[in-house]
């Protein structure tokens, strides 16, 4: 056993080390992820931007929490050490700076990159001789990369014990050594300090930044990989962008939707996107040729709150209208459906009966809702007037459950976790039409309206929105569409029995998914996500370009990989998979790894020529070639006009279907994510 004084920054107490060797598994039965990293002064006081250990910390300590582990960190001398510590089972993931070379890939498995740099050999702006010594931390890979160039001869120093990165640039500046290396990611943030040195890439090493964990860690690396292409994903589509009014939406092109996952406005059936909200804001972006994106925040992120930040234009999630929520800064659509607020029960429960004031049939009574939803408030408003008339009744006991969602307190409720919730009457439609473990005992007062919102800068917008409700208020369209979720009880039968609820099984083919992604840096729910918008899950599709099976893979480009029988599931996921890996190394290393996923989509819809093409094409419109949504796009868009394609290399292309191909699949996976584990627990309002 090793006692350390290392700590995390939630917990203070002390932490005696063990030796655990297992995978996954072990690690939930302990309840703690050991977080390896060399001890210095960066790791002593981590900035939260500039130096990437600070995000590389915060990003791991949210994976362990996002698995309900207590994150522990396990500091070691250098970073010769962490492979011995990893292996030795002193830690159980390597969460540094840390890259990816040939000879560590042996001895550890690491995760999918996190990022990409370039090695810069670090020298002082005016060396006056010949550069012979390079000093480097013992355990670094940039000492492989040294012993690699055989161009050149470097007598390698080798530093052992805890040396910072900003000690080695000052024992350069200072002439103690000639020359040192660094990532490009650490030489960004640190080097304008150090005006007197250099940085060139005359080593020409690029590398992949990445965590790591012991070999046998197979389900913790796929964990970790799942979590970092969400959070890739996630962060480009959830950032904080400038606020956008009517023009600038129009612009753009894209009308950003802030939701939450749940049966009346947008969830998964059978992979596709589908709910009330969601259809009637896909007619309006159609209508005004708009794409339409969903965007659903964390959990415990208001959507008000993601509003302002400008992650979204407007939000669309059965919203109850309430002042409170106009005081916070909504304005409110003219209200396209009007609930009750109605208070639920287990359905063997007989209590609340007999022809007696709702307050007093509720007093004393505990009511389980989410503090984020009008429910809240509508039971303190009714406590408020128990108060006021002192009838002498006890006053109502409200249970907060945040991020709880109206069917979860619905279900736990039945179940008899919570005696009493309240839920909106179209919800109860929905639960009723499926379920027969609860009943409604009372309603609340009052009739509440459920508009769209937007911030009070955005009367553009809202003019549209309003002009589009008035125009179908209670049309064929709309009851059509009102009757398919709230009416028709075959309907809703059929979207909620195949309505996907988590993440477990996304399709009938998750195993062999699995088997072949967990061997790459693949997201599986990414590969479903792409299978379904090929197939829709048929293993005998054909496309009439003769592509065929479950990832659509032409039968030549599958015999150079080395695979027959496309009509086979694995064979075709096989093929798709293999496909996808060989696309993604046709591009340059310097793409970001989030677009890189986009690119590698476009190229295996279109073909990578075409993607060349129109990257080449956004660099000559001053657009940026290595960002796909909003830059590259466009050019694919114009490859299918004559002035343009006539100038490419692989020419005409038709370039709506990658772009629409790229959109609806990271807009699947999103959505899979919102379902994923706790995802059924999110706020609806």
């Amino acid at each position: 056993m090793e006692a350390l004084s290392e700590n995390t920054e939630e917990t203070k107490s002390a932490f005696v080390n063990y030796l655990e060797r297992g995978d996954f598994p072990a690690l939930q039965e302990r309840g703690i992820l050991r977080l390896l990293a060399p001890r210095g002064p960066e790791e002593d006081a981590l900035p939260r931007g500039g130096l990437p250990q600070g995000e590389w910390r915060q990003l791991a300590e949210k994976f362990a929490f996002s698995r309900n582990l207590r994150p522990q960190w396990v500091y070691v001398e250098n970073f010769a050490a962490l492979i011995p510590a990893l292996r030795e089972g002193r830690g159980d993931v390597i969460a540094t700076n840390f890259s990816r070379t040939p000879n560590r890939r042996s001895q550890v498995a690491f995760t999918r990159p996190l990022q990409a740099v370039n090695e810069l050999l670090i020298t002082l702006r005016d060396m006056d001789k010949p550069l012979q010594e390079v000093a480097v931390r013992r355990g670094s890979a940039y000492a492989e990369t040294l012993r690699e160039d055989t161009e050149q001869a470097y007598n390698v120093t080798l530093l052992d014990g805890a040396v910072a990165n900003s000690t080695l640039l000052a024992a350069v500046a200072a002439g103690e050594y000639q020359a040192t290396v660094m990532d490009s990611n650490l030489a960004d943030a640190l080097l304008p300090n150090y005006p007197q040195l250099t940085a060139s890439d005359q080593l020409e090493s690029s590398r992949d930044i990445a965590w790591a964990v012991r070999l046998n860690a197979t389900e913790l690396r796929r964990e970790l990989n799942e979590f970092l292409t969400a959070e890739l994903v996630l962060a480009g589509q959830n950032s904080s962008k400038p606020v956008r009014g009517w023009e600038e939406i129009l612009e753009g092109g894209t009308l950003r939707v802030l939701t939450r996952n749940h049966p009346a406005s947008y969830f998964i059936w059978r992979g596709e996107l589908m709910g009330f909200d969601y259809d009637l804001l896909k007619k309006f972006a159609r209508d005004h040729k708009l794409r339409l994106s969903m965007v659903v925040p964390d959990a415990d992120m208001d959507l008000i709150d993601a509003l302002q930040a400008g992650m979204g234009d407007m939000i669309a999630a059965s919203l109850t209208v309430t002042e409170t929520r106009r005081q916070q800064g909504l304005v409110f659509t003219r209200p396209y459906l009007q609930v009750t607020e109605q208070v639920i029960a287990p359905s063997t429960d007989v209590s609340l009966q007999g022809d007696v004031p709702l307050e007093q049939m509720l007093s004393g009574k505990m009511v389980a809702v989410n503090p984020q939803t009008s429910y809240h408030e509508s039971l303190a408003e009714m406590i408020t007037l128990q108060r006021e008339r002192e009838r002498g009744v006890a006053p109502i006991q409200i249970s907060e459950q945040p991020g709880a969602t109206t069917e979860y307190l619905i279900d736990a409720v039945a179940q008899g976790i919570f005696p009493y919730t309240v839920a909106d009457s179209h919800l109860v439609a929905i639960e009723s039409t499926y379920r027969d473990d609860f009943r409604v005992v009372a309603e609340l007062p009052n009739t509440r309206d459920i508009a769209w919102a937007v911030r009070t800068d955005q009367s553009r917008l809202l003019e549209q929105l309003n002009n589009f409700l008035n125009k179908h208020d209670r049309d064929l369209f709309f009851n059509v569409t009102y009757n398919k979720y709230f009416k028709e009880k075959k309907h809703i039968l059929r979207h909620q029995e195949n309505r996907l609820r988590n993440s477990d099984a996304l399709s009938p083919y998750d195993p062999i998914v699995h088997q072949y992604t967990d061997k790459t840096d693949r997201d599986w729910r990414m590969v479903v996500a792409q299978m379904y918008q090929e197939s829709q899950f048929n293993p005998r599709a054909r496309s009439f370009s003769g592509a065929q099976g479950l990832m659509q893979v032409l039968p030549r480009t599958a015999g150079q990989l080395g695979i027959e029988n496309l009509y086979e599931p694995e064979n075709s996921i096989r093929a798709g998979v293999a496909y996808l890996g060989w696309l993604d190394q046709r591009f340059p290393h310097n793409i970001s790894l989030e677009q890189k996923i986009y690119f590698t989509l476009a190229a295996y819809n279109a073909g990578h020529g075409h993607v060349q093409d129109a990257r080449v094409l956004a660099r000559q419109l001053g657009l940026d070639p290595n960002q796909w949504f909003g830059h590259v796009e466009q050019a694919m868009l114009l490859l299918s006009k004559p002035e343009y394609y006539r100038k490419s290399r692989f020419g005409y292309v038709r370039g709506r279907e990658p772009v629409k191909y790229v959109r609806e699949i990271r807009d699947r996976y999103i959505g899979y994510l919102g379902v994923e584990r706790n995802g059924y627990l999110q706020n609806v309002e």
